[in-house]
């Protein structure tokens, strides 16, 4: 969904640059808002595994469901072509506030089986939140889409940190972490359902289209940029589910009350899930100069690095440690929307909706397993085996973007 050229040109047929701008900014504000609802029960899952008794396995999938929830609903969503059959705005004004519900709604379950229907119905409806903000802001940047994308995806990133922001104040129960995010959501629906048009350069209808999966398939460019993708997605949710987790650990071996390691797990998570969102600007900017498959590498090559080292060092000082896990979420979110970018410009251009949906569903599917893998890992063998493990990812997508700008120079 990006293009080639330079980051922050305004596109050829723009109305009007304060206009674009403003969408952009529109846009970023209501994905912060709106995706604050992915790690809601994540960052509150602490006092939710002690309301309902969950075993850390339990608790794990109050985040792994998500993720499958958002599968099923960009799947639904590329088969029956709803982002082309409603209005962009509305479409994601509806997903956003039936996200909000859903998340509210957690209030009122009695335990932890309905709590993971309601949290697989989020996923569902973030499905309409997502996707459709990056096509939307394509309307209106033709050039310098790499930025407005990146902008965009840094925007969310934050936006799923925020939870862990509010949790970490002491004096708020997870009540007030709920309420908050799903308020969010609501005022993101009416911000876009009510200043959001869509641009002058209005999106290629690209459908989905299983006929055409055997043309993707068999495109060697394409698997290529989907094989990055999987390795990006392999590591990425599950390190960022695990960030709390790790740092309540953590602070605990370092002898912190339990409320004090809550707390300060709680600020590292959102501090390491947020800065990534400076990364995916940082990065959408520097892809449009540098080549995305370098700027891939490179975010992959340290992150990578980082999910290999940070696990074995519980005994380090916490300057150490934090310093580490704010480079690995700077770096592992970093190449993100390129990697849709790539899918945009190798496939096969009649069938490039094919190719962006099989990307998006396969890789949120693979991070739903490696989220659960993480967490039944780790309470086996530790941290450091279980975030070694993730280090597979980046090394498989490293090597899947060295062959793909190979077959793209040769």
């Amino acid at each position: 969904m990006e293009g080639d050229t330079a980051a922050g040109t305004r596109g050829p047929g723009t109305a009007s640059a304060p206009t674009a701008w403003s969408m952009l900014a529109l846009l970023s504000v209501a994905e912060l808002l709106g995706m604050s609802l992915w790690f809601t029960a994540s960052a509150v899952s602490p006092q939710l595994s002690e309301l309902w008794s969950l075993s850390p396995s339990e608790a794990g999938w109050l985040t792994t469901v998500v993720q499958l929830g958002f599968v099923a609903g960009t799947a639904t969503a590329a088969v029956l072509n709803l982002a082309d059959i409603f209005p962009s705005r509305y479409y994601f004004a509806v997903c956003a506030l039936g996200a909000a519900l859903a998340n509210l709604l957690l209030l009122a379950v009695p335990g932890y089986a309905p709590a993971l229907v309601l949290r697989f119905a989020t996923g569902l409806l973030l499905a309409g939140v997502y996707p459709p903000a990056m096509k939307m802001i394509a309307t209106w940047f033709r050039t310098g889409r790499g930025f407005a994308i990146g902008t965009i995806v840094g925007a969310l990133t934050v936006g799923k940190a925020a939870p862990y922001l509010v949790s970490a104040l002491g004096t708020v129960v997870y009540t007030g972490v709920i309420v908050s995010t799903s308020l969010g959501a609501v005022a993101a629906a009416a911000l876009v359902a009510a200043f959001y048009r869509d641009g002058p350069e209005p999106f290629e209808r690209r459908p989905f289209s299983w006929g055409l999966v055997g043309t993707v398939a068999r495109d060697a460019r394409t698997r290529l940029a989907v094989g990055g993708y999987l390795g990006h997605m392999w590591e990425l949710y599950a390190g960022w589910a695990a960030f709390s987790m790790f740092f309540y650990d953590f602070f605990i071996g370092k002898g912190f009350e339990n409320s004090e390691s809550l707390s300060f797990a709680a600020v590292v998570a959102f501090g390491g899930i947020a800065i990534g969102g400076l990364g995916s600007v940082l990065a959408g900017s520097w892809a449009d100069r540098l080549g995305r498959e370098n700027v891939a590498s490179g975010a992959m090559m340290l992150s990578g690095a980082c999910a290999l080292t940070i696990g074995w060092l519980m005994a380090a000082p916490v300057w150490m440690v934090v310093s580490l896990a704010l480079v690995w979420g700077f770096t592992i979110v970093a190449d993100s929307a390129q990697f849709s970018a790539l899918v945009t410009e190798v496939s096969p251009q009649h069938a490039v909706g094919t190719a962006l949906t099989l990307q998006t569903s396969v890789g949120f599917l693979l991070s739903a397993f490696s989220v659960w893998m993480m967490i039944e890992v780790e309470t086996r063998y530790g941290w450091g085996v279980a975030f070694s493990l993730l280090a597979v990812g980046p090394a498989f997508g490293i090597w899947q973007m060295i062959k793909l700008r190979w077959v793209r120079n040769k």
